[in-house]
């Protein structure tokens, strides 16, 4: 295990700063399921925005998915129009870029936005395809051998949990 320790809670208040100079009056939040969408959904409510956050899901177009399959929990679920929009996708952790892949492909199933950023809460390396976030709460560096999860605790606050990796 690492000794590496990440407050969420203090990343999360250095996330909304970054995403509140990121949004304009049409930009859509939707979060990759399941960590980016406790994201999104927390931040259209503490951001005051009207409506409700999308939530992507990436088990379709994983590269993976004979080995992962589907998740029974987090589907795909929208709840504003895709083509044309201004989107900010959130996610927890960015590492690979692979699962950003698989969504992109996920909300391209939608329709065609006119713009897509990502912002993420901590971005730990490690890239294998040329994605980068346009904000990340944190940079840190784990051993490839290290998984970092977000959590949601029952009081709708957020912790991290590093683990062995999968």
């Amino acid at each position: 295990m690492s000794s590496l320790a990440l407050d969420a809670e203090a990343l999360y208040g250095e996330l909304a700063r970054g995403v509140r100079a990121l949004l304009g009056a049409d930009t859509q939040l939707a979060g990759v399921v399941s960590g980016g969408a406790w994201l999104a959904e927390r931040l259209q409510r503490d951001l005051g925005r009207a409506g409700a956050a999308g939530a992507l899901s990436s088990a379709l177009h994983r590269d993976d998915f004979a080995k992962r399959g589907l998740s029974a929990h987090g589907q795909t679920t929208l709840p504003f129009e895709v083509q044309g929009a201004d989107i900010l996708l959130l996610d927890d952790v960015l590492f690979t870029g692979r699962t950003i892949r698989a969504v992109l492909n996920e909300l391209f199933d939608y329709g065609r936005p006119a713009r897509v950023r990502l912002a993420v809460l901590v971005d730990r390396g490690g890239r294998e395809l040329p994605v980068a976030a346009e904000f990340a709460a944190a940079r840190v560096a784990l051993p490839a051998t290290q998984s970092l999860r977000l959590a949601r605790e029952g009081d709708g606050s957020f912790s991290f949990h590093i683990q062995p990796r999968a």
